[in-house]
């Protein structure tokens, strides 16, 4: 292969990873969560730009009021997992720019003066942070069961506030007994890749 990972670590990330549906009760450490974190904030945006925003859900009276909006498949999973979060996308995120893109602070109000503008740059970039999210929860060993399946605008209400726009919700753990549906199939290269 052409590809510098060693064959282990492409296997832990990508080809043995796959979204785990239970988990062991050993617990996801706030170091686990941090290093996590202090890996995948390196991951590309547009314009350095940082929407994603982590909400981790770990005291059972928050994790009962998040349960009630996800859709039945999901519920006792979630209730079940170690460590759950919130992923979503913070729609101020222009603020930050100035610090996180000194070389061209001005990006700020030349680029995300008008809200519609912000919505739609936060949920790609911070849809792409949460890809890189994911792959860290892998590289730390622990399994990863991102869902979509709920009530976001509920899981909005209940968690966050207007300008964060919830985008999934990710449990997090050490595979349990039977986590894994088999692999579904994926498109081969030339179903996808096209040379012009």
């Amino acid at each position: 292969m052409s590809l510098v990972l060693d064959s282990a670590a492409q296997d832990l990330l990508f080809r043995e990873a796959r979204t785990a549906n239970s988990f062991t009760d050993e617990p996801v450490t706030e170091e686990q969560v941090q290093a996590i974190y202090d890996l995948v904030k390196f991951g590309p945006t547009a314009f350095n730009q940082t929407p994603l925003r982590i909400t981790l859900v770990r005291s059972p009276e928050a994790r009962e009021r998040l349960v009630k909006h996800l859709a039945e498949g999901n519920q006792a999973k979630t209730a079940a997992a170690p460590l759950v979060a919130i992923l979503s996308a913070d729609n101020e995120f222009h603020e930050e720019l100035p610090a996180l893109l000194p070389h061209f602070p001005q990006a700020k109000d030349m680029f995300f003066a008008e809200r519609p503008v912000r919505e739609q740059s936060a949920l790609l970039n911070a849809a792409l942070q949460a890809a890189y999210f994911i792959v860290g929860v892998r590289a730390a060993g622990l399994a990863a069961g991102p869902m979509t399946g709920a009530d976001l605008g509920g899981i909005q209400k209940e968690f966050l506030d207007a300008d964060h726009t919830p985008l999934m919700i990710v449990n997090i753990g050490k595979p349990g007994e039977d986590a894994w549906f088999p692999r579904s199939p994926r498109l081969a290269f030339d179903e996808v890749i096209t040379t012009v």
